[in-house]
């Protein structure tokens, strides 16, 4: 492959950054670029700034500003020394020398194709264990294109049948059973559309606003302290002795078929004091939120080989929610590491409402979650926690990602938080974050030599709640009439509207009503 000159150094030259004076307009920032050093051979840059002014002479230059990232070793990347020399020439980088350097894969089994290098026809592959293995966070503000990127790498796990469990608050990952139609797009990244409609299995506490969801039950079994944290009303130390006794008087039958919330509310209601019937309100309220409801779904009908459970909490209530959240984990974690169940992926949408930072509220899931992220790789539960509040998300938490998927973040307190959670945080890191287009993303960890910038690829499957699997029986779904309340009112606003416009004529001719 020919070399491809685009400038020369100028100025002071430092062994980690220097200036190149541009001769070929194709060079942008974010492109990489090779430089021959009179020691190390040949050394890998990236341009981090672009800037035109006015030489002496009027005439127009365009200088960058350029980054070091280092030459191969025997397997080591390494930072030179000492400087270039002045004037020395710099040519575009070659896609074998980036992707050495850089760490990336060059595709086939057991990684994730992210999407594209950035400034580069260089696709990205992830080795799938460096990448999941000691957790992932993927963080971006609304809008920046963190969900889509969370669907991509959702296809891309179950390409290679990993178990994946999903907590999707808002019922927006049952699009990965419909086919993306954005075929043109889809030629760039060399994609084909696909379903994996046969490898999902959506569960769903609300089933009648989920219908095409399976329901999801619980099994109800805690001691003293786990009722007194999910129940919806806060107890005084004696309501909570009231469980206490009550849990430990269950007839032996009762508690050798499995208890139920039924079970407890009975049994509390025997007891002689007043202070039973705020804790059964507490029980009825609990019962009411359907969690218990029905035969409990266990965690090797969820964690499935090749399978992605998705657990729809569309239209629960917050608590509600985290309850959900907290009693799966346990019972999963539990599982896992009595190799009842396979190792798994399993993601957390929205998950500052989840494992919310002190100071920023509490949730009953926050103590599980906090003892997978610091447990959990050992015994191959994967975590990924998903937000576009950083800040908001449990500091301890946020640390233990080893792999961190970051889009574009302006908030300062968020962009405090990521640089917290990264080794080696630099500023440069910040402003890159802060200027990242929508749908393109950091990806910084064990995954990758150097944090690199992709372009994230475009989807095999639909993305977003509005889209919905359909049968292939279902008719065309067709505009949906108002509620009735709702035609009423409208009936009535068109008759108000025809009244004034007749009285409009009365008053324009005589001058009032």
């Amino acid at each position: 492959m020919a070399l491809r000159q685009v400038g020369s150094i100028s100025g002071e030259v430092r062994p980690n950054t220097f200036e190149v004076l541009i001769t070929d307009v194709c060079v942008e920032r974010g492109s990489y670029v090779k430089v021959k050093h009179d020691a190390y051979g040949w050394v890998l840059a990236r341009i981090e700034s672009l800037k035109r002014y006015l030489d002496d002479f009027d005439e127009e230059s365009l200088m960058a500003g350029a980054r070091t990232i280092g030459y191969l070793q025997e397997n080591n990347i390494l930072v030179p020394k000492t400087p270039f020399k002045p004037n020395e020439k710099v040519y575009l980088a070659d896609t074998e020398l980036i992707t050495s350097i850089l760490g990336l894969k060059t595709g086939g089994s057991g990684s994730i194709y992210l999407g594209m290098l950035e400034g580069h026809d260089i696709p990205v592959y992830l080795d799938i264990k460096k990448t999941i293995g000691k957790h992932m966070s993927v963080l971006a503000k609304t809008g920046a294109g963190k969900s889509y990127t969370v669907g991509v790498i959702l296809e891309e796990l179950l390409k290679t049948n990993m178990p994946v469990v999903i907590i999707d608050p808002h019922g927006e990952y049952a699009s990965l059973k419909v086919e993306n139609d954005e075929y043109d797009a889809m030629l760039k990244y060399g994609i084909k559309a696909a379903s994996y409609k046969d490898k999902i299995l959506e569960y769903a506490i609300n089933t009648e606003l989920n219908a095409q969801s399976k329901k999801l039950a619980l099994t109800f079994v805690a001691d003293t302290m786990e009722l007194s944290e999910i129940l919806p009303l806060a107890l005084s130390d004696k309501q909570k002795s009231v469980i206490f006794t009550a849990l430990r008087d269950l007839d032996s039958d009762v508690i050798n078929r499995g208890y139920t919330i039924d079970d407890l509310i009975l049994r509390v209601e025997q007891e002689p004091i007043n202070l039973k019937w705020k804790v059964i309100e507490g029980l009825e309220e609990l019962k009411k939120s359907g969690v218990f409801d029905g035969t409990p779904v266990k965690p090797d009908e969820i964690v499935k080989k090749g399978n992605a459970s998705i657990i729809n909490l569309l239209g629960a209530e917050p608590r509600i929610q985290q309850l959900v959240v907290a009693k799966l984990i346990k019972e999963l974690f539990d599982a896992r590491r009595t190799n009842q169940i396979p190792e798994f992926f399993f993601l957390i949408e929205e998950s500052h409402n989840f494992c919310p930072e002190r100071g920023f509220g509490d949730a009953i899931s926050s103590d599980i979650i906090r003892t997978v992220a610091s447990e959990g790789r050992k015994f191959g539960f994967q975590l990924c926690v998903v937000s576009q509040r950083p800040a908001r998300v449990d500091k301890n938490v946020l640390s233990q990602c080893g792999t961190q998927i970051i889009l574009k973040v302006t908030n300062p307190n968020d962009l405090r938080a990521i640089g917290r959670s990264i080794e080696g945080f630099t500023s440069n890191m910040e402003n890159e974050i802060k200027q990242l287009p929508v749908g393109h993303a950091l990806v910084v960890g064990e995954c990758v030599e150097q944090p690199v910038t992709v372009c994230v690829r475009i989807r095999e499957t639909k993305h977003g709640r509005a889209v919905k699997p359909r049968d292939d029986d279902e008719p065309e779904e067709t505009e949906r009439p108002l509620p009735k309340k709702r035609a009423v009112k409208k009936k009535e606003k068109e008759e108000r509207g025809l009244f004034d416009i007749i009285m409009g004529f009365f008053i324009k001719d005589d001058g009032e009503a």
